[in-house]
């Protein structure tokens, strides 16, 4: 209930749309009631011993519904998502920028987004949402780190990110960049068809162009590969 409503931060969820979320597909007597019962155990978590003034709490009962009444920005799903944006959009031109947004982005993770918040639809999707944009996040900062002349420490971070996500084409792409960076040109050029076959093995499919295009570049040595624009390439 408490992350069905965060997700909403100041904004009333309805009695039905809370009702689908913790009990979609079970049978149940009187969801009101039942509601009723969660807000109660709810509010003594969030107001600890307090006894809290009339209408202070911040988990209110209003028309038709339940509101957490806080600033949306109180809610680290919210903070994260703008911290994201407003990195992605220094990247171009502050690539050092960039990184102090994306890690304090990265710094509000815990475990897996909405962890134990149950299987109703808008958690899974929000969850899924989270999970996804982390993985861009995380791109985003290895561009910024390349494009900030730190090709070693993006080496570090994208070899962790290869081994988690080795599908994830844009992760050995940006690998295969680095590694050439650091005069590791081989290894750029192994890993690629170390990939190629993984992806033929698993998936049934061949690389993608942006992948077979950094691996004709790093082949001719393409002296645009040295250049901090060349991170901008999807």
């Amino acid at each position: 209930m408490l992350a069905t409503l965060a997700l909403d931060a100041g904004r009333a969820v309805s009695h039905t749309d809370l009702a689908d979320e913790l009990w979609a597909g079970q049978p149940l007597g009187n969801a009101r009631n039942a509601l009723q019962a969660h807000a109660t155990r709810l509010r003594k978590v969030l107001d600890g011993d307090r006894a809290p003034r009339r209408g202070a709490t911040v988990l209110r009962a209003v028309r038709g519904g339940y509101l957490l009444d806080v600033p949306p920005g109180c809610v680290d799903g919210n903070r994260f998502l703008d911290l994201a944006t407003r990195g992605a959009a220094a990247l171009p031109l502050a690539p050092e920028r960039a990184i102090e947004l994306l890690q304090a982005a990265l710094e509000l993770w815990h475990g897996p987004a909405l962890l134990d918040a149950g299987d109703g639809l808008r958690c899974q999707g929000a969850a899924a949402l989270f999970d996804e944009r982390r993985l861009t996040v995380c791109e985003d900062l290895v561009r910024a780190r390349l494009a900030a002349d730190e090709p070693s420490r993006a080496v570090a971070e994208l070899r962790r990110l290869v081994a988690q996500h080795p599908l994830r084409e844009r992760f050995c792409e940006l690998l295969m960049l680095a590694l050439y960076r650091t005069g590791r040109q081989a290894e750029a050029l192994e890993l690629f068809h170390v990939t190629r076959r993984r992806l033929d093995e698993e998936l049934g499919v061949q690389p993608g162009i942006v992948l077979q295009r950094r691996h004709t570049e790093i082949l001719s040595q393409d002296p645009a590969l040295s250049l901090s624009t060349v991170t901008a390439v999807t």
